[in-house]
């Protein structure tokens, strides 16, 4: 078991990511309720989680994860999970100790790019690079399983 403290921003400008690979992930959500979330994460069809989120805090979460054979995380993808699936590039930004991940959303949340931080503690310090903009983690509607309910392209240009 694991504990994920996360804050989450809004990026301002991506031209940081310049030059730098990303990952393309698929992701769509077996169950969403108001205690927990399970979701299967399937990364450049190499790799496939399944995760399980349970609320403790503003931003912490209880998170459990495990691979599973890829075949089966695409399978349950197609056929399981609610739609839309999330479908995001995701870059890996250190800045300073701190390793930040950064997703440009694709299909029904294109236009949306978030950066998210994992902490060890919900008051470490870290800096905010000029790139990263409004915080957004406590708005559930950046959670990655609101977005399946309420796409980014649907919300009318609202941030």
């Amino acid at each position: 078991m694991g504990i994920e403290i996360e804050r989450k921003f809004l990026v301002k400008d991506t031209s940081f990511l310049k030059g730098l690979k990303g990952v393309y992930i698929r992701q769509g959500y077996i169950h969403i309720g108001k205690k927990s979330v399970s979701r299967i994460r399937v990364i450049d069809n190499k790799k496939a989680m399944l995760t399980v989120k349970g609320k403790t805090g503003d931003i912490s979460r209880l998170e459990f994860e495990y691979e599973i054979p890829v075949v089966d995380g695409i399978e349950m993808l197609e056929n399981i999970c609610l739609k839309p699936l999330i479908e995001k590039v995701r870059y890996k930004v250190k800045v300073n100790n701190h390793l930040w991940e950064v997703d440009i959303f694709e299909g029904e949340n294109r236009g949306l790019v978030i950066a998210e931080i994992e902490l060890k503690s919900e008051d470490e310090q870290f800096e905010k690079p000029d790139w990263a903009g409004e915080e957004v983690s406590e708005d559930e509607r950046y959670y990655n399983y609101s977005l399946v309910n309420y796409p980014f392209s649907k919300w009318g240009g609202k941030k």
